[in-house]
């Protein structure tokens, strides 16, 4: 952002309903680039102006806010995604964008706006998305947080080309997470903001699963996840439990545990799923759903219990993130107790 305010940034700040925008540079010492002007109140702040805001530079801007101790920063952005909104109002950042989305709290004023959803067109897709396979090889970075990867480290380890590590790897250090030491074959990189890698992670996700839906009689939440632990460990077929029950394994603050939910192969027919864990096929009622994805990338870095398999703790809070049962609780409570980031 220039010391200028430029045309787009105050078309979209002026589509602001109440809010009178003047434009004021205050020279580099002060980092003033507007006054927000709302009934007699008047606020100075800061402008950081981009044309699309995700998770990861959601988290570029509260570092950046960090060194502006007297002066609140307000992004400005084309176009944001719900997920960067969601962590740029959690940490007291201001942003407008040009779809309509809105949140600023300031003394004696707050404005919340909901737009319109996130445009999508012809090459807008970013580069290297973390889906599929550069999925997985987010949660080994994430997996091995404290590690120093060359390229074709990475690639081995999450069974990847050269050409796709190079790719990840050269869009995370773009987007501030993944920092770089050295040059040439020697050259290694390491993640500097884990949490902004899991939140660009579960943000750009999008797998549609196969959901099969089950019975088996048990007396107890535990007891149903012993029992089909031990039945599908029999039947050799993988798994690895997921969502409240996945996270009851390893974090016991999670007690709401409605349905079982478990990762399995995704060779498995249903049949076979039904025979090997014992359960019956229902229509309703059920108390167990195994989900399968287009391969078995979601069964990626399991973790052994005692009892079981569960998914590795990021896909425990992806999932749980999606889960409307109380779901967005109890991934905070498993991200705060048990990721730490």
């Amino acid at each position: 952002m220039t010391r200028e305010l430029n045309a787009q940034v105050l078309r979209i700040l002026h589509d602001v309903p109440g809010l009178t925008v003047v434009a004021e540079p205050g020279g580099t010492d002060r980092r003033v680039d507007a006054i927000l002007q709302f009934g007699d109140q008047r606020e100075p702040v800061a402008i950081e102006f981009k044309r699309t805001v995700n998770a990861a530079m959601a988290w570029q801007l509260i570092q950046q806010a960090k060194t502006l101790p007297d002066m609140p920063l307000l992004a400005v952005a084309g176009e944001t995604t719900a997920d960067a909104r969601a962590i740029l109002e959690q940490h007291g950042i201001g942003f407008v964008d040009g779809l309509g989305n809105a949140h600023i709290e300031l003394p004696g004023l707050l404005i919340h706006l909901e737009g319109r959803k996130q445009a999508r067109g012809p090459g807008k897709a970013a580069p290297a998305r973390l889906r599929g396979k550069a999925g997985v090889t987010a949660q080994a970075l994430l997996v091995h947080g404290d590690r120093e990867w060359q390229v074709r480290d990475l690639a081995e380890e999450a069974g990847i080309s050269a050409g796709l590590a190079h790719r990840v790897l050269a869009r995370l250090e773009n987007e501030g997470i993944v920092m770089s030491e050295g040059a040439g074959p020697r050259r290694v990189r390491r993640v500097a903001n884990p949490a902004a890698l899991l939140d660009l992670w579960v943000e750009e996700q999008d797998e549609r699963p196969i959901r099969t839906p089950g019975y088996l009689l048990a007396r107890a939440p535990r007891e149903l996840i012993r029992r089909l632990g031990e039945n599908l460990g029999h039947a050799e077929i993988d798994y690895a439990f997921t969502g409240a029950a996945g996270a009851s394994l390893v974090a016991p603050f999670v007690t709401a545990i409605p349905v079982v939910e478990l990762w399995v192969m995704s060779t498995a027919a249903p049949e076979e799923l039904h025979t090997g864990a014992g359960t019956q096929p229902v229509g309703d009622g059920q108390n167990v759903v195994f989900v399968q994805a287009r391969n078995d990338d979601p069964l990626a870095y399991r973790e052994r219990t005692d009892d079981g398999w569960v998914a590795n703790r990021f896909r425990l809070y992806a999932d749980l993130r999606r889960d409307p049962r109380r779901g967005q609780e109890q991934a905070e409570h498993l991200r705060a107790e048990v990721i730490g980031f």
